[in-house]
C-alpha cells in the first residue's frame, strides 16, 4: 500500500512548517510490481530510471531512458530506447551448513520478507528501501538501499547499500555490474563496442544499431569505512562485474557504494572517455548526495505548492510536480517531454501537444529558463514541420502530431489490431490543432516573461511560418461565404475526420490574430529581423491581408443567443446515450462500444469546447461557459476517456463556483499514477495530467488570472483546504500567493468577478504595442 509520511524540512520550516514529502510503500505486492515501478521513477533532466529493484525481480521492467536517444523501429518509425541498465547490485550470503557452503542471493521473491518499506522522498529526490529478509536457509539480515540520479550533475548516478546482520555470521559478497543488452518492448537496439575493467573500475561502451548514438558508462564500488578492502573484477571481457567480500556477525553493518557516470554522443564526442574521466574524479556518495539535495532544494524554492488541511492533496500535488521537474531537460534545447516522461515505453517517447498545453504553463511561471529549452526544441524542428507541410501539399510549417529528433512526422499510419487487421491512424495526417497549440505556448511564454530576445530569435519564426500553413490549409465556402477547415481531428479523438472542429478553428483564428499583432511589433522593435523573416517566409502585404480576412470569416457554429458552440459540424445530430447504462465499468466507452460505434455518438474522450473556453477564458463570458459546461460535461467520459480532461474540468468547475465537483475532477488527475485510477499507470507517468494538476491548483482553486498589472487571485478553495501557498514569476518579478480559506470569494460574487477580471485580462494587442 502507499501512504503519507511527514518529513520535517528544517531548512524550509520557517516558511512552510512541517510538510508531507514522502510516498511510502509498506507492503510489497508482486501483482503491483509494474505500477510501483512507475511510481518510484527517478530522473534528473537527462535520464529517467524506473523503480525496479537493484537486485532484480522476475518479470520486472527495468528501464533507463535518456532524452534524445532514439533508434529506428518498425511501425512507429523511431522510439526512445531502453538503455543499458546501471542498477545491478547483487548481495550473496555465504552461510555454512555441516555439509557445504551455501551461497544465497538476496531477492524479494526468495526466502521470506519480514519487514518492508520503500520510500520516495520528493524533497530530496531520493529512493530508499528497507527490508528485513530471512534467507531460505534461515539467516536474517536487514538491508537498506538508497539511490539517486544527481540533479547537480546529470551524468552521475549513485547507489548505497547497507547490510546488517541480525543473526548471521559469515561472508557476504556484493557484485555490481551492468546489463549491457536491454530490450525495448522486445526489440534490441544496442550493440556493445567494448567493455572491461581495471583498477576497481568497470566500463561499457555501446552504440545504437541504426541511429549510431554511443553511450559510455563507468562504475566503481567502494566499501564505506574500509576503503582498503579489495574490490575485484570478474568477467572483464564479457560482462564486467565489481566484487567484494567481507565478514558479518550479528549487529555488524557493512556499507557499499556504487558510483556510476554516464555520457552519450549527444553530449560529447567520445562518451566512454568522458565517463571514465568523470568517474576518476568523483567524490564519495555523501558528497554527491549533498550537492544533489541542494539542487532539488533550489527547484522546490520556486516550484513548491503548499496545501494545508488535505494531506492527500498535498502529497499528490508534490508528487506530480516532482515527476515534471525530474524529467525537464536542463542543458539541452533539442529534446522535449514525452507523454510518459522518461518512465515508460508507451507512445515511443514521441513528443505531442501535451508539453505545450499542459506542462509548459507550470514551467513558464516557475522555471522560465527550462520552459525556454522546451520551446526552443520546437524551433529546431521547424525544418521537419516544413517538410511535413510540403509533403501534404501545404505551405509554411505544419508541426508533427508525433515528433522525435528532427520534427518529421513519426505517427504510424497503420497499426495492427489484436486480430491481425490493420487500423488506419489519421492523427499524423489531420490532427492539425497541434500547430496552433505550439504557437499558443510560444505566446504565453513571451507574455509571461517579456523575453523579447528569444521571441526575436526563435519564437517569431515559429508563429509566422505556422500562420503561413493555416493560410494554405483553409478552404473557401462559397455558399456560406466563410472559410472552412475540413477533415480534421480535434482533441476529442473519439471523432475523427470531422469538419470545422470548433477547437481547431477558434485556435486558428487566435493564431492568425496573434501573428498579425506580432508582425506589427517585430517591425517596430526589430526592423532588421522583420525584413529578414519577411523575405524568408514571403510575408507580403497580400498575404497579411489574407490572414485578416481568414480570421474574420472562419466558420464556427455558435448559437448567438445561448453561446452554445457545436464541437464540429454535425455533432448535434449524433446519437445521445445515457452514461449510467454502462456503469460500472473499468474501461473507456470506446473500449466497450468500439471505435466506429463511439464515433456515431455524443461521447467525448476529451472536452474540445470546454478546453477551448479554458485556453481562451478572457474571450468568453460567464454565461457562455455555463451553457457549454451544462451540455458537454455530461457527455464526457471522465473516468476512462483522456487523462488530459479532468484537470481542465476542475478549473472550469472552480470558475463556476463548484469547488466540490472541481475537487472530484482534480483527484482524478492528482492520483492517476499514485493510485492507478485508470489502471494503466504501469505504462509510465501521465505527464500531461501532472501539468494539469498544477494548473488546476493555481488557475482553478487559486483562481489566478493574468492581468496587465500581473497575476491576481480569485480563490475558490475546496471545503477542506485551509491554506494554499505558491509562487509565480511574471516578467522577472516573483509574486507570492498565500491564500486562506477565509479569503475565499463566495457565490454570487464569483460570476461578477469572472466578468470584472475579464475586463482587465491581458490583451495581446495591448501587450504587443506596449512592448
Amino acid at each position: 500500500m502507499l501512504n503519507v509520511s511527514t518529513h520535517n524540512s528544517q531548512q524550509n520550516q520557517q516558511l512552510i512548517g512541517t510538510t508531507d514529502w514522502n510516498v511510502i510503500e509498506t507492503e510489497f505486492h508482486p501483482t503491483q510490481l509494474h505500477h510501483k515501478e512507475t511510481v518510484f521513477t527517478l530522473g534528473n533532466g537527462l535520464l529517467g530510471v524506473r523503480g525496479t529493484f537493484e537486485e532484480g525481480y522476475s518479470q520486472d521492467f527495468p528501464a533507463t531512458l535518456i532524452h534524445g536517444v532514439y533508434d529506428d523501429v518498425t511501425i512507429t518509425h523511431t522510439e526512445l530506447v531502453n538503455c543499458p541498465n546501471w542498477l545491478p547490485l547483487v548481495v550473496k550470503v555465504a552461510g555454512k551448513s555441516p555439509t557445504k557452503t551455501l551461497r544465497e542471493r538476496f531477492c524479494m521473491d526468495s526466502g521470506k520478507i519480514l519487514k518492508y518499506e520503500r520510500r520516495l522522498d520528493l524533497r530530496l529526490g531520493l529512493i530508499s528501501r528497507d527490508v528485513r529478509w530471512r534467507s531460505p536457509s534461515g539467516h536474517t539480515l536487514d538491508f537498506h538501499f538508497e539511490r539517486f540520479t544527481s540533479l547537480a550533475d546529470q551524468h552521475v548516478l549513485a547507489i548505497r547499500a547497507q547490510i546488517t546482520s541480525v543473526d548471521f555470521e559469515g561472508e557476504i559478497t556484493v557484485e555490481a555490474g551492468f546489463d549491457s543488452e536491454p530490450d525495448t518492448k522486445g526489440v534490441k537496439h544496442w550493440r556493445t563496442l567494448n567493455q572491461g575493467g581495471i583498477d576497481q573500475i568497470i566500463w561499457l561502451n555501446s552504440q545504437t544499431l541504426h541511429s549510431d548514438i554511443q553511450l559510455g558508462m563507468a562504475a566503481k564500488l567502494v566499501v564505506d569505512g574500509d576503503e582498503t578492502r579489495p574490490v575485484g573484477i570478474e568477467n572483464a571481457s564479457s560482462s564486467p562485474t565489481l566484487t567484494t567480500t567481507f565478514e558479518l556477525y550479528p549487529g555488524k553493518t557493512a556499507t557499499v557504494e556504487k558510483i556510476v557516470t554516464l555520457f552519450t554522443s549527444r553530449e560529447t564526442e567520445i562518451p566512454i572517455a568522458a565517463a571514465l574521466q568523470r568517474l576518476a574524479h568523483e567524490p564519495r556518495y555523501t558528497t554527491l548526495l549533498a550537492a544533489h539535495i541542494a539542487a532539488w532544494d533550489q527547484m522546490w524554492q520556486d516550484s513548491d505548492i503548499i496545501i494545508e488541511g488535505d494531506r492527500l492533496a498535498q502529497l499528490s500535488v508534490r508528487y506530480n510536480l516532482f515527476q515534471l521537474l525530474a524529467v525537464t531537460p536542463r542543458h539541452d534545447s533539442r529534446v522535449s517531454i514525452a507523454p510518459k516522461t522518461l518512465s515508460g515505453f508507451a507512445y515511443s517517447g514521441h513528443i505531442f501537444w501535451d508539453t505545450e498545453i499542459f506542462i509548459l504553463p507550470f514551467l513558464t511561471l516557475t522555471q522560465p529558463a527550462l520552459a525556454r529549452n522546451l520551446l526552443t526544441y520546437r524551433y529546431h524542428t521547424l525544418p521537419g514541420a516544413r517538410r511535413k507541410a510540403q509533403e501534404a501539399g501545404y505551405q509554411g510549417a505544419m508541426f508533427a502530431w508525433e515528433s522525435a529528433t528532427t520534427g518529421d512526422e513519426v505517427t504510424p499510419r497503420w497499426v495492427p489490431a489484436p486480430n491481425g487487421e490493420l487500423i488506419r491512424i489519421w492523427c499524423g495526417d489531420i490532427e492539425v490543432h497541434i500547430t496552433a497549440d505550439v504557437a499558443y505556448a510560444v505566446l504565453h511564454y513571451w507574455q509571461t516573461t517579456n523575453d523579447d530576445d528569444w521571441m526575436r530569435d526563435y519564437g517569431a519564426e515559429i508563429i509566422l511560418d505556422t500562420a503561413v500553413f493555416w493560410e494554405s490549409r483553409v478552404q473557401w465556402n462559397q455558399e456560406r461565404h466563410s472559410y472552412d477547415i475540413l477533415d480534421v481531428i480535434g482533441p476529442d479523438e473519439n471523432h475523427d475526420r470531422v469538419d470545422n472542429n470548433a477547437f481547431t478553428n477558434l485556435m486558428v483564428q487566435w493564431h492568425l490574430q496573434s501573428a498579425l499583432a506580432l508582425w506589427d511589433w517585430l517591425k517596430q522593435a526589430y526592423p532588421e529581423t522583420s525584413a529578414q523573416l519577411g523575405q524568408k517566409l514571403n510575408l507580403t502585404t497580400e498575404r497579411l491581408h489574407r490572414w485578416v480576412e481568414i480570421q474574420q470569416r472562419l466558420f464556427v457554429n455558435e448559437d448567438a443567443q445561448t453561446g452554445l458552440i457545436e464541437q464540429f459540424e454535425g455533432f448535434f445530430q449524433l446519437e445521445e446515450i445515457n452514461f449510467a447504462d454502462y456503469e460500472p465499468r473499468s474501461k473507456s466507452l470506446q473500449g466497450l462500444l468500439g471505435i466506429e460505434a463511439t464515433s456515431q455518438k455524443q461521447i467525448l474522450k476529451q472536452p474540445d469546447v470546454l478546453m477551448l473556453l479554458y485556453l481562451m477564458r478572457d474571450r468568453y463570458d460567464y454565461n457562455t461557459l455555463v451553457t457549454n459546461w451544462d451540455y458537454y460535461n455530461q457527455r464526457t467520459d471522465h473516468s476512462y476517456g483522456s487523462s488530459l480532461g479532468p484537470a481542465i474540468h476542475a478549473i472550469l468547475a472552480c470558475d463556476l463556483n463548484q469547488p466540490t465537483e472541481a475537487y472530484t475532477h482534480f483527484l482524478r488527475s492528482a492520483l492517476v499514477d499514485l493510485e492507478d485510477v485508470r489502471l494503466n499507470a504501469a505504462e509510465g507517468i501521465h505527464a500531461a495530467s501532472a501539468g494539469g494538476v498544477w494548473q488546476a491548483v493555481v488557475f482553478g482553486f487559486g483562481g489566478i488570472r493574468m492581468t496587465q498589472f500581473g497575476p491576481v487571485a480569485c480563490p475558490n478553495l475546496p471545503p477542506n483546504w485551509t491554506r494554499l501557498k505558491f509562487r509565480l514569476q511574471w516578467r522577472n518579478e516573483w509574486y507570492d500567493f498565500d491564500l486562506q480559506a477565509e479569503t475565499e470569494l463566495k457565490v454570487p460574487a464569483l460570476a461578477d468577478t469572472y466578468s470584472k477580471i475579464s475586463e482587465v485580462i491581458f490583451d495581446l494587442d495591448e501587450v504587443l504595442t506596449d512592448s
